[in-house]
């Protein structure tokens, strides 16, 4: 090999950076998140059986889907680890709204994003079209997890044009 060959490496894999990581379940709580059924949800409701006469205490989970709103339940042993998803939220500019229901949103590096549908929530939506029809300035926040985004705020920024 000399110093003159150029090596290229393509690769369509991500950092490599777990989207969950373990936490025992006797340590998560309500306001907390935890997976269910390969789901990030947010814990509603935490209630802990006592232990049986050779078994472990339970741990039984309320959650809601961060993403989709459904209801999930799970009973886990509270010695057990739970995986508890890493969620992100972040705020961009809106810029545009494209016909087919994608947003275009500026980052704060400068660069935009493209590739986010509008959310399905009806209020949210209605604040958005309204918002941008008034040439408003808008953050949206976006919420992201386990390789899932969404929209889940929006908040006005000063004034109209």
């Amino acid at each position: 090999m000399s110093d003159t060959d150029e090596h290229h490496f393509e690769s369509k894999a991500d950092s490599g950076a777990s989207k969950t990581f373990p936490q025992q379940a006797g340590a998560i709580r309500k306001g907390g998140h935890i997976v269910i059924k390969a789901r990030p949800c947010k814990v509603v409701e935490v209630s802990t059986s006592k232990t049986g006469k050779h078994g472990h205490a339970k741990c039984h989970f309320v959650a809601i889907d961060i993403f989709n709103g459904k209801k999930l339940e799970d009973i886990v042993p509270s010695s057990h680890n739970c995986d508890v998803p890493h969620v992100d939220r972040q705020d961009y500019q809106l810029i545009d709204i494209t016909d087919d229901g994608y947003v275009s949103l500026l980052t704060e590096s400068g660069n935009t994003k493209d590739d986010l549908k509008l959310p399905t929530d009806d209020v949210l939506l209605g604040q958005i079209k309204t918002g941008f029809a008034d040439g408003k300035d808008l953050i949206l926040s976006v919420m992201s997890a386990m390789g899932e985004e969404q929209i889940c705020a929006v908040k006005e920024i000063g004034g109209g044009k």
